[in-house]
């Protein structure tokens, strides 16, 4: 079935409320981008809580809402500006013709090489190296596809260092790919948990589907506490702060932490952070993203 999409720029001040407004309309969803999306102007914002909350939107936003076919669409954009106390924008009005969802979801998504031996593969794709480790991994409602420059990077730091043998803790496991990839590069036990009950079942799929022993659950599971030879932690500058002496005390003296979904300018306050109980650094950097990995200092 086709879609009709709606497309205006709005300002920062306005385009929560336009959101909103379109919502309660009948938009099936509202989409927002940088309205200099694809120029030189564009200015990069990522999901930060910390931005979030203060609710920051790129100075002009391009809002793209999608409504069902056969909507009055038109009529929906003049309720949405009266109930906000705006006027109608520019805009513009087209159809989204439908489409096989999964298989353009599915072309999105390749064989990933993380290094010559470490592969990411989605379950649909022959593996390009079969006697590479191949992690087979869905794209799902988990964050962890291996994409991202900050999953990437703690991959890369498994497949260079990892020591067979090693007891990892995965803290924030998305999808469980870095769990997973641990087990798979001689781990002799893998741990991921999360706070999302939906990241959890996902990462236990996706270990049942590699056939390793990697196990999933909260942060206060038993099983979770340690201590461990290496922990990795993908998740963002802020929480990791808040974390630090949690991660600390999870893991061995002389044992390894692996941090990462760290901008560049966060680096040095982390690293000032957790140089309390790790002799710490930037070990690599991605796309404006970087990878801390230290050592445990003696208590």
């Amino acid at each position: 079935m086709p879609f009709l999409a709606l497309r205006f720029d709005a300002d920062a001040a306005a385009a929560q409320r336009w959101i909103d407004a379109l919502i309660e309309v009948g938009a099936l969803s509202v989409d927002v981008a940088d309205s200099a999306s694809e120029t030189g102007a564009e200015s990069p914002l990522y999901d930060d809580p910390s931005g979030a909350e203060r609710g920051e939107l790129w100075a002009r936003s391009r809002l793209t809402a999608l409504f069902a076919a056969g909507f009055d669409v038109e009529c929906a954009m003049t309720a949405a500006a009266r109930a906000i106390g705006e006027s109608r924008p520019p805009h513009a009005i087209e159809e989204v013709p439908d489409a096989d969802w999964v298989r353009a979801t599915q072309e999105q998504f390749r064989p990933l090489r993380v290094t010559d031996d470490l592969w990411i593969v989605p379950s649909w794709c022959a593996p390009v190296d079969a006697l590479a480790v191949n992690v087979r991994l869905d794209p799902g409602l988990a964050f962890g596809t291996g994409s991202h420059p900050s999953t990437s990077l703690c991959l890369r730091w498994l497949a260079q260092h990892l020591e067979r043998g090693a007891r990892v803790l995965d803290y924030g496991c998305g999808s469980g790919v870095l769990a997973i990839a641990a087990a798979k590069l001689g781990a002799a036990s893998a741990t991921g948990v999360d706070i999302d009950a939906q990241a959890i079942a996902v990462s236990r799929a996706n270990a049942e589907a590699n056939g390793v022993a990697a196990t999933f659950g909260s942060p206060d599971d038993p099983g979770a506490a340690g201590p461990f030879d290496v922990v990795l932690a993908n998740i963002l500058a802020d929480p990791l702060e808040l974390l630090a002496p949690l991660l600390a005390f999870r893991l061995r003296t002389g044992g390894t932490i692996v941090l990462s979904g760290i901008l560049e300018p966060q680096a040095a306050p982390l690293i000032a952070v957790y140089s309390r109980w790790f002799n710490i650094n930037v070990w690599a950097k991605e796309e404006g993203w970087i990878a801390l990995v230290g050592a445990r200092c003696a208590a």
